[in-house]
């Protein structure tokens, strides 16, 4: 399957909400011109739509809004913020939301009833604020479990970069700086096979981070991705490349039979991919948190979804640090459960490195 035919199933915009003189950007300019027959909307705040977000009916149109809704803004407030897990910092969002339509996704746990893809335009002004933040940090003198050498940017928190990649060259922007800056390397997890990026040039610069669970439970889950077989094909290709591919288990979902599952898809990885990836390779694992606002929303656009997120007699409540109510495994179980599932990656793939588990 072609890029090009995917990015026709993924995107649809006929409605563009805007911030006021987005088109004064060039970046707002470029994309308003991929979608030449688009509704345009003008709004004063990306982050407050009247009749989407916060609109209850939405719910029914949740994938729906997704393929044919795109809101343009510009980011407000830059920072990068301190993380020590997945990268050292999180860098100032290019995107919010997202095409793809994964049940268990924590961003739009703030949004409402509906999630489509909000992307930002400034992006020079965002470029210019990575760059003199990594000057500001010097090099890495400590070598951490993000990277022994660089310090890790993460690129993609509240979206997912490949499909941004689709309609806008603010990706592509990334990659370029972080090509070109010294001590500095961008990450971004991501769920679709986006072979554009193969023509362009990261130089070691940018990490991908390909997301895999079992064949079986992303069917279920995974809406509107790209198969786990698919992503496992690409991985050889991104090494090539010249990007750093690591693997993102995530979110593990407890059930019956997931030790099995779990044991198959390692096995598919070993089978999967060759030396050079293997060699370079090293992957999170993260077991499923799950949220009370989200579960109410699945239940009325899919339903079936949660029979396996929502399992109140494996998890436990827990308040986050935002006051929302979410639920994770229970503490002892979850814990046994991660040391089991690091264990079966040491068996089928002991040059993988686990970066970090929870």
């Amino acid at each position: 399957m072609t890029t090009r035919t995917h990015a026709e199933r993924m995107l649809d915009v006929r409605t563009i909400f805007h911030e006021p003189d987005i088109e004064s950007y060039p970046r707002g300019a470029e994309i308003l011109a991929r979608f030449p027959d688009a509704e345009r909307v003008p709004v004063l705040s990306h982050q407050a739509i009247p009749g989407l977000y916060g609109n209850e009916g939405n719910v029914e149109d949740w994938v729906r809004n997704k393929r044919e809704v795109l809101v343009l803004g510009v980011k407000k407030s830059l920072s990068a913020r301190p993380n020590g897990r997945s990268s050292d910092f999180i860098a100032p969002s290019t995107s919010n939301g997202c095409a793809m339509a994964c049940s268990y996704c924590y961003v739009p746990r703030r949004k409402g009833y509906a999630n489509p893809i909000t992307a930002f335009v400034n992006i020079e002004k965002i470029l210019g604020y990575l760059e003199r933040h990594a000057g500001r940090q010097g090099p890495k003198t400590v070598p951490n479990q993000c990277d022994p050498v660089d310090l890790v940017y993460d690129l993609g928190e509240n979206g997912d970069c490949s499909v941004d990649a689709l309609f806008s060259d603010n990706v592509r922007d990334l990659v370029d700086l972080y090509a070109r800056l010294d001590g500095a390397k961008a990450s971004f997890a991501t769920k679709f096979v986006n072979r554009d990026l193969l023509d362009w040039d990261p130089r070691g610069g940018t990490r991908v981070r390909f997301s895999l669970m079992p064949e079986e439970m992303s069917k279920r889950l995974d809406l509107r991705t790209s198969r786990i077989a698919d992503r496992i094909a690409a991985i050889d290709d991104f090494v090539e490349a010249g990007y750093e591919v690591h693997l993102n288990f995530s979110p593990v979902v407890v059930h019956e039979d997931w030790k099995a599952e779990w044991a198959e898809l390692l096995e598919q990885v070993a089978d999967g991919i060759g030396d050079k990836a293997k060699a370079q390779l090293a992957c999170e694992v993260i077991l499923l948190t799950h949220n009370e606002q989200l579960h109410e929303v699945n239940l009325g656009w899919h339903p079936k979804g949660e029979e396996q997120l929502w399992r109140p007699d494996l998890q436990q409540r827990k308040r986050s640090e935002s006051g929302q109510e979410n639920v994770r495994y229970k503490v002892a179980w979850k814990r046994r459960w991660v040391d089991e599932l690091v264990g079966m990656i040491g068996e089928t793939l002991p040059t993988c490195r686990v970066r970090y588990a929870f």
